[in-house]
């Protein structure tokens, strides 16, 4: 179904779970769209929450009769599954991803749509502009905002627009499904990773531009940060088995750095020589920290400085233990033929 102007359908998948807190503002600015709403449709995968996730988006779906909002369940509770199954159901000519704790601009889908035309991309996406309430939740959003913090993920940071690799959340074509697949049901985390670089081996073009605009509200708790990039660390190994060529040098710094940390600490009492390197790695890991917040801190604010290198303890020592996790979890799975 296309208006006469030739706007396609649109339909937006938001995968969530337990989003009960956050609903209201994700799913409301979906609804607070420009785009008509009768040619938008508005799929909630519930990943079978225990809290009022269902009764906020009913009520949601209540307040705003002219737009087609439904509930897919989700017992998977991931993402990919979630996705995946609402997937199945949608009737767009374009998927729109929503995720439960971010907040699109009122005309990200309209946004999106010109941008799927006017370049002929198969992926477009907007930067991920981080926000985070309280003092750590403001560092955390400052250093996942940095190459420092992320390496060179340009949708974390990126202005103007530019072919990538991958981009924030997501817009395609439904074709692009019909013809690579949907997104790969074992991937926890990373799944958007592996579904882009799928896409890019099939000669896809995915387009990051800054006029496609979202709000991404990040953890304000190091504890979680840590366990966050933990799994993104874990499961880029199960992506390295399917996708040798999906990775980069910048995928292996922390596990690298982390290894060096521990390895460096058990020879440190036996070897001089270990003992001068371990020492050099960690300062050298420190002085970069303390440079980077400090010129972060010059810019946004001097509250900042002394959250900022514990941030970044967090995402880069994260992410390393859960890679080398999961190179132990995940041993026997190189010559797997379900790779």
């Amino acid at each position: 179904m296309t208006a006469p102007d030739g706007r396609p359908r649109v339909t937006v998948i938001m995968p969530v779970r337990n989003e009960s807190a956050f609903i209201g503002r994700s799913l409301g600015a979906v609804l607070a769209q420009d785009y008509p709403a009768e040619l938008m449709e508005v799929l909630v995968a519930d990943g079978m929450s225990d809290d009022d996730t269902r009764e906020a988006v009913a009520a949601l779906a209540h307040a705003h009769p002219a737009h087609t909002v439904e509930i897919v369940d989700n017992p998977g509770r991931i993402v990919p599954t979630g996705f995946n199954a609402a997937l199945e159901r949608a009737k767009g000519d374009v998927i729109v991803r929503v995720d439960g704790h971010c907040v699109i601009a009122p005309d990200y889908v309209t946004q999106c749509i010109a941008a799927l035309a006017a370049s002929g991309a198969d992926n477009v996406g907007g930067r991920m502009e981080a926000v985070g309430s309280g003092r750590v939740a403001q560092a955390v959003a400052l250093a996942t905002s940095s190459p420092f913090g992320v390496g060179d993920s340009l949708f974390h940071y990126a202005t103007g627009e530019h072919w990538v690799d991958s981009v924030f959340l997501g817009a395609w074509p439904r074709e692009v499904f019909d013809r690579i697949g949907p997104f790969d049901p074992e991937l926890v985390r990373n799944q958007d990773d592996e579904f882009n670089y799928r896409l890019r081996s099939h000669g896809g073009r995915i387009l990051l531009t800054d006029a496609i605009r979202s709000e991404y509200y990040n953890r304000g708790s190091l504890t979680k940060l840590f366990s966050q990039y933990r799994q993104y660390g874990w499961w880029k190994v199960r992506v390295l088995q399917k996708h040798p060529r999906q990775m980069s040098a910048r995928h292996f710094a922390p596990p690298a750095f982390v290894a060096g940390l521990v390895g460096g600490a058990l020879l440190a009492p036996f070897s001089r020589t270990a003992r001068r390197l371990w020492l050099a790695g960690i300062g050298a890991w420190l002085a970069g920290a303390l440079g980077v917040s400090v010129r972060i801190a010059a810019r946004d604010g001097w509250r900042h400085l002394p959250v900022l290198p514990v941030v970044f303890a967090a995402v880069h020592v994260g992410y390393g233990a859960g890679f080398l996790g999961g190179l132990v979890k995940f041993a026997r799975r190189w010559r797997a033929t379900d790779r």
